[in-house]
């Protein structure tokens, strides 16, 4: 019997942390930076890209294929189903020789996310979830939290997110804390450790498509900065921005941004 989307991404995800471990500690990791916005890319981030495609293409070769690291191919579009890959989210960290870097894999069909997974080999914590079937890290169910105020709340967001200009009715007294991968903020709201996350900036469907369904498994209502559903396996593949918490707070967040 074939195995399911969410095993086979489980697999993927082990075979891309060892490829990935590989280059830890090297003393050359071939760092190159990107022309159309100058962030980095590295051989480990070519590695676990060949890696998947490889593995993940075999198992499943009438799916398309969208990853940060291959050049984009229209007949994704036309695909049923679409896997949907960040080989290595949080790559300046992974550089640094931080441990918060991960890969974050999915599969969409018909611009919905139905099975996803982030894992962070270095935390070995592994994230997973599948359309109507709940989220888990590690085997164990997870929910997010349960804050209803966007007062206090502890979320995760970049310094410029802070800014006057997106806050019309005035920047909130809240608690913020930053993670270079954007696929373990997400699943880090998921998990309950924080109680929203949001980011304002064009957000690239490899960064947030496996997050986004675990968070909405755990319970999270998750949308764009201006509340409208996120769509995936785009012609340009990002949405506007992020916005993700449990359906309270993300309404107290929304009526404070637009």
């Amino acid at each position: 019997m074939p195995v399911s989307d969410l095993s086979l991404l489980i697999d993927a995800a082990h075979i891309a942390g060892d490829v990935a471990r590989g280059f830890v500690g090297g003393a050359d990791l071939g760092v190159e930076y990107k022309d159309h916005d100058n962030s980095p890319v590295t051989l480990a981030d070519k590695a676990v890209n060949n890696a998947l495609e490889h593995h993940l293409r075999q198992a499943r070769p009438d799916y398309g294929w969208l990853s940060e690291e291959s050049t984009d191919d229209d007949a994704r579009l036309d695909a049923e189903r679409v896997f949907i890959i960040d080989p290595i989210d949080g790559t300046r960290a992974f550089i640094e020789g931080g441990q918060t870097w991960s890969h974050a894999l999915a599969v969409v069909e018909k611009g919905e996310v139905v099975a996803s997974v982030v894992y962070l080999p270095m935390k070995e914590r592994l994230y997973a979830a599948s359309l109507g079937g709940g989220a888990r890290l590690n085997g164990a169910p997870i929910r997010v939290s349960r804050r209803d105020s966007v007062i206090d709340a502890e979320v995760l967001a970049t310094r410029p997110s802070m800014e006057e200009r997106h806050w019309p009715r005035g920047v909130p007294q809240l608690r913020r804390s930053h993670r270079p991968s954007l696929a373990y903020r997400l699943s880090l709201v998921a998990e309950g450790r924080f109680d929203a996350m949001f980011t304002f900036r064009p957000s690239w469907e490899w960064d947030i498509a496996a997050g986004a369904l675990i968070l909405e498994e755990a319970g999270a209502k998750v949308s764009d900065r201006r509340g409208a559903r996120l769509r995936f396996n785009r012609a340009v593949p990002q949405n506007d921005g992020v916005l993700a918490a449990n359906p309270l707070l993300h309404a107290d967040f929304l009526d404070r941004l637009i």
